[in-house]
Parts: C-alpha cells; sequence; structure tokens
C-alpha cells in the first residue's frame, strides 16, 4: 500500500512540473483615428486620465510668499550715542516697559564732560549777565561809554546761547543737577523688550552699537506685525495700498489672519523679479510671531477666457497644449494660448470651448501615448506604400 502511495505522489508532481505557465495575454494599445486617441476597452490606462470641465474665468486665489517682521511704526532701536561702561540693567528680554522708563545706566566720561562742559556755560552765563546788569547801571549813570557797553551785553549773549547749546546736549540724554558721569538709556515707547543685547559691565563703544550696528534693545509693539510680500509683476494691481489678503502659517495650521496693504515699491527687484509689497496684520494674541515665514493669499481677476488646472497645460517647443476628452475612450490634441500661467491654474485665451473636459491628471502619460500611437500609424502607413509599390 505504501509503495502505491508513493506512485501517486510521483505521479502528480509529474503532471503538476508538466503543465505549462498560462501566457499573458498582451494589453490592447491605443490607436489613431482622425489625429485622435482612441483608447480600446479593457485598457488600464483609462482609468488614470482624469478631466475635468473648462469653467469661465472669475477671480482667483494666488499664494504669494510672506515674511512677518517688526511693525517699524511701533518700534524703537535703542542705541548708545556715547563711550562708556553697563553700570545696572533695568529690565530683560520679553519684559513690558512703559514710556520713559529707564532700560540702561551707563557710566560714560564723555557724559560727565557733557556735563561739565553744561555747568562752566551755565557759570560763564551767570558772569557774564552780572557784568551786563553793572556795566548797564554805570552805563546809565554816565560812567561807562556805549561801546563798552554793547561789548558786555554782547558776551552776555553768547554766554546765553553757549549755555543753552550744552544744557540741550545733556537735556537729550538726561538732565543731571551735578557731574556724576551716569547716562541713562530710556524707551520713548510702551512696549515689549523683544531684542537685548547688553551684559553687566560691558564696555560700550557708539562704532559697535550706534546706528546701522547691532542694538543694545529693540522695544515693540508685538500686537501689531508687518507683513513683507513678494509679488510677481501681475500680481501688482491686487495688492494696492487698502487691498486685502489673508495670512496663513503652516505652524499654526489652518488659522487665517486678516492683513491690509499698506505699500509697495516702486522698483522690481532683479535678481528675484519680485516687487516688495508690505502690509499690516493685528495680532492681538501674539499668536504671530517676527520672523515667522508663511503665505499670503490675494483674490485675483484674471480677466476673460476659461480656467483649467496648471497641470493640464503641456509645453511643446513655445506653443502650449491641452488634451481634451471627446468621447467616453477618446482624447484631441489641442493648441491653445495663454493670457495667465499660475502654479495651480492657468487661464486660456483661445482653443477650448466652454465645458470641454480637459485631462488634468496624467496627461504626460497621454502625450506619450499619443506619440507611440502616432509613430505606429506613420510605420504601418510607410510599410503598406512599400507592399503597394513592390505589387
Amino acid at each position: 500500500m505504501k509503495n502505491i502511495y508513493l506512485s501517486l505522489l510521483m505521479a502528480g508532481c509529474l503532471a503538476a512540473c508538466s503543465e505549462a505557465p498560462t501566457p499573458k495575454v498582451a494589453e490592447p494599445q491605443p490607436i489613431m483615428q482622425n489625429n485622435q486617441l482612441r483608447f480600446p476597452e479593457g485598457n488600464s490606462q483609462l482609468a488614470l486620465l482624469v478631466t475635468v470641465p473648462a469653467k469661465a474665468s472669475e477671480a482667483i486665489a494666488v499664494d504669494l510668499p510672506a515674511h512677518l517682521v517688526w511693525n517699524e511704526d511701533r518700534t524703537q532701536r535703542i542705541y548708545a550715542p556715547l563711550a562708556g561702561r553697563v553700570a545696572s540693567i533695568h529690565t530683560d528680554l520679553g519684559k513690558s516697559v512703559r514710556k520713559g522708563e529707564t532700560l540702561l545706566a551707563l557710566l560714560s566720561p564723555e557724559f560727565g564732560a557733557a556735563q561739565a562742559d553744561a555747568s562752566k556755560a551755565m557759570a560763564d552765563l551767570r558772569f557774564a549777565e552780572k557784568n551786563f546788569y553793572r556795566q548797564k547801571e554805570l552805563f546809565d549813570a554816565g560812567i561807562v561809554a556805549r561801546k563798552d557797553f554793547e561789548q558786555t551785553e554782547t558776551d552776555a549773549l553768547r554766554a546765553k546761547a553757549e549755555a543753552d547749546r550744552a544744557v540741550a546736549r545733556i537735556n537729550l540724554y538726561g538732565a543731571h543737577g551735578m557731574v556724576n558721569q551716569q547716562l541713562t538709556l530710556n524707551s520713548d515707547m510702551a512696549g515689549v523688550v523683544v531684542e537685548k543685547n547688553v551684559n553687566p559691565g560691558q564696555e560700550i563703544r557708539p562704532e559697535q552699537f550706534g546706528p546701522g550696528a547691532l542694538a543694545l534693545f529693540v522695544v515693540s509693539d508685538p500686537s501689531s506685525l508687518w507683513v513683507q510680500i513678494d509679488a510677481q509683476e501681475a500680481d501688482i494691481s491686487a495688492l494696492k495700498p487698502g487691498a486685502s489678503f489673508e495670512l496663513s502659517v503652516a505652524a499654526l495650521g489652518d488659522q487665517k489672519f486678516k492683513g491690509r496693504v499698506m505699500a509697495s515699491a516702486d522698483v522690481i527687484d532683479p535678481n528675484t523679479r519680485t516687487i516688495k509689497v508690505r502690509g499690516v496684520v493685528e495680532n492681538p494674541q501674539r499668536m504671530l510671531k517676527a520672523e515667522m515665514l508663511g503665505t499670503a493669499q490675494i483674490h485675483r481677476s484674471l480677466g476673460q477666457g476659461l480656467v483649467v488646472p496648471a497641470s493640464a497645460v503641456l509645453l511643446r517647443g513655445t506653443q502650449h497644449w491641452v488634451f481634451v476628452k471627446t468621447a467616453a475612450d477618446t482624447f484631441e490634441p489641442r493648441m491653445v494660448k495663454l493670457s495667465y500661467e499660475g502654479s495651480k491654474v492657468s487661464i486660456v485665451s483661445s482653443g477650448l470651448q466652454t465645458n470641454d473636459q480637459v485631462v488634468s491628471e496624467n496627461s504626460l502619460l497621454l502625450a506619450r501615448e499619443f506619440r507611440i500611437a502616432e509613430e505606429t500609424a506613420k510605420s504601418t502607413a510607410a510599410a503598406n506604400g512599400k507592399a503597394t509599390e513592390s505589387k
């Protein structure tokens, strides 16, 4: 019995090995008919060709790169006007400050010299005024000559001018009644310390911390930020002062912030071919941060024409083409002219009719199949011509 089972098993294995694999049936290929590509029934590529209707042009949403910066109308950069050493720091990063609040105190010999000049000028003024009044009394009594009196009057006026200049200089940085060399830097606006670049005991020189260089403190109101937008030439008409836009930031998800255009540049950046546009966005919750990168969305009217997806437009040489679905299994290439070409949509000014079904996905695959079918049709026609000549 065991031998019988073994024989049957071997016979089954031999039968299985002798069975030939089922031949794979070739998929029917599309063919050319009257400059149209027709797919035979059962072709798998037909399901990949997604179409959308060409619709009349309306206002479209255009996304532009944006960059958040401090609102310079509500920002103060504080520099050291004179050299000195940091004596004390009265605030820190992120702290709120009031208008006129002291941020930093410096021990500045230069400021001490200015204080000394002011004290000397005031002393000279008091002396000149006393001398003037004395000479006036003598002149009224006929004791001194008019020339001497007028010279005394001139000296008093000069002393007053010098005193006014010296006092105005120290008043610019904070007036003091004595020479103490203490220069205080105050905030001229209420806001938040958003930048701090100073340490205790640090030596400060104006060339290090002066206009055009690093600021000791930056005080700003972060409840309002500027938005720097890089606009294309074609988009500038929709970004006139007063126009609105929506700002989105990737880090904040789908949340939108309303913004308003304030100004635009009168020159095109030669490197990026963009125009700088400045907008403002309110930030009461302080969710937006300076130096964030975002997207400013505007709505722009593109004029007359038909809207198609940008992925539907193919470029062959210098001409634009789209594929139109003329039947359930038939596609036709159309040469079109564009009045607008964007990253998401394009506007066709001629070459299409309203509601034409345009291939929006895998149009490159369709172009490849069209080219193959076209070359096959030419080869077949040439072969038939040679066969006819031989007969």
